[in-house]
């Protein structure tokens, strides 16, 4: 049974919540900041967070997100708000159609980060995205129309990506997927890392769909989209000379590093910094 409130009892409780009401009030931005926001996208409590774009970070085949998560943790230390969306890996069509759905989800300004196949993916997935501010392209394919992966990693010697270096696997609905084998893993995507660290990559890869390797790319979002790219020197998978290639078309903005395919994983903090670079530069 529930006591009646005395009548002075209520008066001083209605006292302390007009109190507590104008004191949130006197906080600039604590009412919008207590009515706005979502699970994946927070309002913060720094109000330099609002003006920061969001970093969407997108992987590459044989991989997973979990590859950027040096990366992760360095932006979120500068106050960044990262997404790192999973790629299906299914095909260049669907993959893009399925980031752009996702990034038609994030409010506010995005710069949009791919490595390797995820390059592919972030190229025909931003393309007329107004709020894609910045591209950045990590040990990335950048396609113009018409590209496909198998023609830009033929374009230039050098790759060790080739059908000897892969296991073809039969799914359902027909999908052929293509592993990298397991003894070649680290000669062609992490010679740059411990072996211990290469054998855990290559038994946890996600396979691509062979299919995805010869489908064409669409108009390229990097024709109106600044793009910044970092270019491992040491990369087994594609060529230094056809990423400098591809930067040059795209008038990228270049770091080159002594890195393999992987450089997210082994120098994080530069390809961080790159990211920051681009976000400052369109802010």
């Amino acid at each position: 049974m529930r006591t009646p409130l005395k009548s002075g009892t209520r008066k001083a409780r209605f006292a302390l919540i007009g109190l507590a009401l104008a004191g949130l009030a006197a906080i600039p931005g604590a009412v919008a900041a207590a009515s706005t926001g979502s699970p994946s996208h927070p309002a913060g409590s720094d109000p330099a967070s609002a003006v920061k774009p969001t970093i969407v970070l997108e992987h590459g085949a044989w991989a997973d997100g979990s590859s950027w998560s040096g990366v992760i943790t360095r932006l979120q230390q500068g106050g960044y708000t990262v997404d790192v969306p999973p790629n299906p890996l299914r095909g260049v069509s669907s993959d893009s159609a399925y980031l752009a759905s996702y990034l038609a989800t994030v409010p506010g300004p995005v710069v949009l980060a791919g490595h390797s196949y995820g390059g592919f993916v972030t190229t025909n997935a931003a393309t007329g995205d107004k709020n894609v501010r910045a591209l950045v392209y990590i040990d990335a394919y950048i396609p113009a129309r018409g590209d496909t992966i198998n023609s830009l990693t033929a374009q230039f010697p050098g790759s060790q990506i080739t059908p000897a270096a892969l296991n073809f696997v039969p799914s359902p609905g027909g999908v052929t997927d293509a592993y990298i084998k397991p003894a070649l893993f680290r000669s062609i995507l992490a010679n740059d890392l411990p072996a211990s660290q290469a054998a855990e990559l290559a038994a946890t890869q996600r396979p691509i769909a062979a299919s995805a390797l010869t489908e064409v790319s669409g108009p390229p979002a990097w024709a109106t989209i600044p793009s910044w790219a970092v270019i491992g020197t040491a990369d087994h998978a594609i060529p230094p000379a056809a990423q400098e290639f591809m930067a040059a078309r795209a008038h990228a903005t270049v770091t080159k590093i002594n890195a393999s395919h992987l450089s997210l994983i082994s120098h994080p903090g530069t390809v961080a910094n790159v990211i920051e670079e681009a976000a400052r530069a369109t802010s």
